[in-house]
């Protein structure tokens, strides 16, 4: 249901008039919304868990669409997408801590698993509005109301297999809460956010803009775009799998090491690549990039335990507040000079994962524990 909102820009570009700082304005009201919550959510949860959190953050997500559908102005979409991003600030910590605690000790799989799911979610959206949205307009977007009330039935099921099983847990997780923490870990936990502001600006480039890029360097229609955005996006939900596993299996400082930096030839090349060669750097962007945010969400975890919804709500209220706070800069700087220009300009910033080689060493006995 997020993915609805990128993949619709389009249509809401032209049928608002709107400019490039706009459209990123949208994702910024969206993803800054979750971003500035999630942190507060994830620490008020871990004092007093809210089972029944997961079914609320949906039931807000349900009402954006819904505002999203009618809405008459462009104050009117920012108010919906904010709504949205509220719905995430509220679902986020609290459904990251479920799959922990379903995971029988595979951290690693158990979060990348969570977050594949979005991440496929994610995919469809380009699909979504190339045969619902933009055929049928806008209005259509609230067709998507009814996978959120059937969301919200699930997650109220869930929401009682955790009330079930918190309550045990509780004592031990309240003493880890009130914890000091070191200043090492407070440095760890900074790279960390580094790394993933590093990713997720990059990704708020492709999510944002990649369609734009794509009709107005090889001038496909907007149909051709989104089936575009959906490839490179079903590579980043490939990858988003990947990494938990792989992280689980060989360290994840190993995961963090090769997605981050890793990436950063094809990003160097993708400016300057023609048609095929973008569709190949950009799956393999997609795929290499997205793996390390699993990684990088447990490796905080172990750094800091007790504090799963915490440094959760931390850590995805960051991804969100990073993409949105780069879509915005990205859509200001292509009003000033071009697409082009912002895709040159993003090609450097996986070399922020040279900062890896600063994190602590501290997965030896996880790795044993994976086997």
């Amino acid at each position: 249901m997020q993915s609805v909102l990128p993949a619709t820009y389009p249509l809401l570009k032209d049928a608002y008039h709107l400019s490039f700082g706009q459209i990123g304005l949208i994702t910024f009201a969206n993803q800054v919304t979750a971003s500035l919550l999630q942190p507060v959510v994830g620490t008020f949860t871990d004092r007093r868990p809210k089972p029944y959190s997961l079914s609320t953050g949906m039931a807000f997500t349900l009402v954006g669409l819904l505002l999203l559908s009618v809405a008459p102005t462009f104050l009117a979409i920012l108010a919906a997408v904010a709504m949205v991003g509220i719905g995430s600030s509220i679902f986020h910590p609290e459904s990251s801590r479920v799959a922990r605690l379903a995971s029988g000790g595979r951290h690693g799989f158990a979060q990348s698993l969570f977050q594949v799911g979005g991440n496929v979610g994610t995919s469809m959206g380009p699909l979504l509005a190339a045969y619902i949205v933009v055929p049928f307009g806008q209005r259509s977007i609230a067709a998507f109301s009814v996978v959120a009330l059937v969301s919200m039935t699930i997650l109220f099921k869930v929401g009682t297999w955790y009330r079930e099983h918190i309550v045990a847990s509780a004592k031990a997780k309240a003493a880890a809460v009130h914890a000091a923490v070191p200043g090492r870990v407070k440095i760890a936990l900074t790279i960390l956010m580094l790394l993933v502001f590093s990713k997720n600006v990059y990704l708020a480039s492709l999510t944002s803009f990649y369609t734009f890029y794509l009709i107005h360097k090889f001038n496909l229609s907007v149909q051709s775009a989104q089936l575009h955005l959906f490839v490179l996006l079903g590579a980043a939900a490939a990858g988003t799998f990947i990494g938990g596993p792989v992280g689980d299996r060989i360290g994840r400082k190993y995961v963090i090491w090769a997605s981050i930096l890793g990436v950063l030839p094809f990003t160097l090349a993708l400016p300057y690549a023609n048609l095929l060669w973008t569709e190949i750097l950009t799956v393999l962007i997609g795929l290499v990039l997205a793996s390390a945010f699993s990684a990088i969400v447990v490796f905080a975890q172990e750094l800091v335990p007790g504090r799963v919804g915490a440094i959760s709500g931390m850590f995805f209220g960051f991804a969100f507040g990073a993409g949105g706070v780069g879509a915005a800069m990205l859509g200001r700087l292509a009003d000033a000079t071009s697409i082009d220009v912002v895709f040159k300009v993003c090609a450097f910033l996986p070399a922020i994962g040279l900062l890896t080689w600063f994190l602590p060493n501290i997965e030896p006995h996880s790795r044993k524990a994976a086997h």
